[in-house]
Order: C-alpha cells, then structure tokens, then sequence
C-alpha cells in the first residue's frame, strides 16, 4: 500500500469513528427500509390463504409500497428544503412505526395495503436524506466515501435480511412481518433524536424537466425500472409457484430466494472496481442481457417440476444482471449531469426504478390469475427485459 493510499484510508477510518453513532442510525434505517421490500414478499403465499385473497389482490401489499415510494420521492426534497432534512427524517420515521403497528394489527384487505403504502412514503423521505445527511456530515473524501459504502451495504443486504426474517415470523404468525419493524424504528427514531444534526433550509431544485432532456440519465432511469420490474415480476411468480404449486413452507421459499439476492450484498464492495475497469455503458448492457437470459430461461423451458433445473438457473442469471449493472446504473444516473442538477435527478431515478415494480407486480399478478399457468406473466417480464437490452444498447452506441 502507497504512502498516499494509507494516509486516505486512515483519514477514511477517523472520520468514521468520528460520526459512529450517526452512521450506525442512518445505516440501520436503510437495512429497515430494504427489508421492507422483501419481508412481505415470501409472506404473501400465507397471506392469501389466510385472508381468502387472490394473487392479483395480494400483490397490492407488495406494489403499494413501491407506490408510496415512488409517489414521495420528488416530494421528499421540497418537504425537505421547507423543513429541514432532521424534521422531515425523524418525522417519516415516527409515522413508519406507527403505519406498522397499524398495519400489523387491522383486520382489512384495505388496512394492510394503506399501510404499505404510507410506509413506502416514508421510506422515500429517509432514504435520500439519510445519503444527504451523510454528504453534509462527513467530511469529503475517503471518509465519505466509506461512510456511503457501508450505507449502501447496508441497503443492499436488506433484501436478504427481509427474506430470512420472513421465513423465520411467517411461522409465528405472518402478522410478525408487519409489526417487528415497528420497534426497531421507534429504537432508531430515538436513538437519532439525539445524533442527526440539524440543517438549514434547502435551496430550491431545478425543474424535473431539466434533467429529462440528459440522455444518459434517461437510459439509465429506464434500463433500472426494466431491470428492476423484471426482476420483482419473476420472484412474486416463483414465490407462488413454490407456495401454491409445491406446498413449500415459507422458510423453504425464502432460501430459494437467496441466490437471487446474497450475490449482489457480496459484491456492493467491489462494485467501483467494476465500473472502474469496463465503464457503465458495457456493464449496463452485460447485465440487460443477463436479465434477459434468466427470464426467457424461466420462460421457455418446461413447466418446472424441479427447483435446481426449473428455477434456481432464472434466479442466478437475474441476479447476475444486479450484480453487474447496479452500480453502472445508479453512477450513470448521477455522473452524467452537472452536480447543480444532481439533486434533481436522483430523485427523478429513483422514482423511475419504482415504478418498474408499480407496473410490473399488478401486470403479472392479472395475468397469472386471468390465464392457465404462469406463461403469460413471464412473457411480460421477458419482454421487460428485453426492452432494458434495448436500452442498454442505445448506452453503447452512444459511447
């Protein structure tokens, strides 16, 4: 290790145990944040039986929450710039607890999605300002860029953590899966009454419009909503198809789900090192072509009889699209504009990747009930994913 690279890396760790506590906060939020995507997610098989609903309307707790998310997030700077990143931070998180005790303990269809709903809004407030309040905290360099390194790990293991906690609760009681993230958020809203510093008003943003006309941060908006659509249209189906069609206890369903998850919160790491040898636009096209692999696999083979040659194949090569191209797209989304505008288009990003699953869950849920087997909804997710390959190659000609 050089003289220079030793100096930064100690300057990185300093500034880390400098702001813990806050890290800690903002870092374990963002774990809740993620787990609330997948918790639900091997829940839903119970779910149905137990509340005599059909997959198009249980999918509604599972797309109500990317609903809440992605109807916030472009509101979430201007609550933010009026408020104050604490005020609006420390209030989503109060309103989170409370939407999931609400949620956890009702008795209505109707109760459990506004629930979801209104934790996804919230999850859309703390989500971006927990990576701005980290900005204006740390200081720049190697100690930022740690501290967003280990933010991101965290969002990146959520998905798993959701999955094992929900085949762990569901055996309990699925109602679990609603009310555990309730005192662990009470636990972090206290825990940052007391660490996330308090900030002035925000300047306001530019227009939506002022980013819309960057090429590069379109491409990269739609290829993420593709690839992300896909990508939740296939596990709700596998899902069902381990729950209904082979009587799979929920732990089962959960650990055939982590192929499709731990290689992405292993790989977050090293991901700039990636982007730093091949470039965005060729690891944005590799991993469009992986999606697409994985779906028309699931697609055209047989109907599966058996989890290792029917699905786990699908699964690999979907999240090998993840772990190729995540990275690539959210650095493409941000790299590509002046940093004035920056603020304006991650959020525009974000919601972009929301609505993949906003659009994609109710499309494959209608038409896995409205047709005999699971062809046609996997026919709409391999056309998604086609439609991130072509994407990704408009990437490539423009380089």
């Amino acid at each position: 290790m050089s003289g220079r690279t030793a100096t930064e890396a100690a300057a990185g760790r300093a500034g880390i145990r400098q702001h813990r506590p806050l890290l800690v906060v903002l870092s374990g939020n963002m774990l809740l944040d993620a787990v609330e995507v997948s918790v639900v997610l091997v829940a839903l098989p119970t779910i149905a039986a137990d509340l005599g609903l059909t997959l198009w309307s249980v999918q509604w707790l599972m797309s109500g929450f990317a609903l809440g998310f992605a109807a916030m997030l472009l509101l979430g700077p201007v609550l933010s710039g009026r408020w104050g990143l604490r005020r609006v931070y420390l209030a989503a998180m109060l309103v989170f607890a409370l939407a999931s005790l609400v949620g956890g303990l009702g008795d209505s269809t109707e109760l459990l999605i506004a629930s979801r709903v209104v934790k996804g809004a919230c999850a859309a407030l703390t989500a971006p300002a927990g990576l701005a309040l980290i900005g204006r905290t740390f200081p720049g360099g190697p100690a930022q860029r740690r501290a967003v390194s280990v933010y991101s790990l965290f969002g990146a293991a959520g998905f798993t953590a959701g999955l094992l906690l929900s085949g762990a609760l569901v055996a309990a009681d699925w109602r679990w899966t609603f009310l555990l993230p309730a005192p662990v958020a009470l636990v972090l809203l206290v825990w940052g009454l007391k660490v996330i510093p308090g900030s002035a008003r925000q300047a306001s943003r530019r227009p939506v419009a002022a980013v819309l006309r960057n090429g590069p941060l379109v491409r990269a908006t739609l290829g993420a909503s593709a690839l992300n659509g896909s990508y939740i249209g296939l596990l709700l189906l596998v899902t069902f198809r381990a729950g209904d069609g082979w009587g799979w206890e929920p732990w089962q369903i959960a650990l055939a789900l982590l192929p499709a998850s731990v290689p992405l919160a292993l790989s977050v790491p090293y991901a700039g090192l990636l982007v730093h040898r091949f470039g965005t636009a060729r690891l944005i096209a590799a991993g469009a072509l992986c999606a697409l692999a994985g779906q028309l696999y699931a697609l055209l083979s047989p109907e599966p009889h058996t989890y290792a040659t029917g699905l786990l194949p699908a699964l690999i090569l979907v999240e090998a699209a993840f772990v190729l191209s995540f990275a690539a797209l959210n650095l493409q989304a941000t790299q590509s504009v002046e940093p004035a505008l920056r603020s304006t288009a991650v959020p525009v990003y974000q919601t972009g990747v929301q609505i993949g699953s906003v659009l994609m869950l109710p499309l494959v849920a209608g038409l896995a009930t409205v047709t005999d087997g699971y062809r046609a909804p996997l026919l709409a997710t391999a056309l998604t994913a086609a439609l991130g390959v072509g994407t990704a190659a408009g990437g490539l000609r423009g380089r």
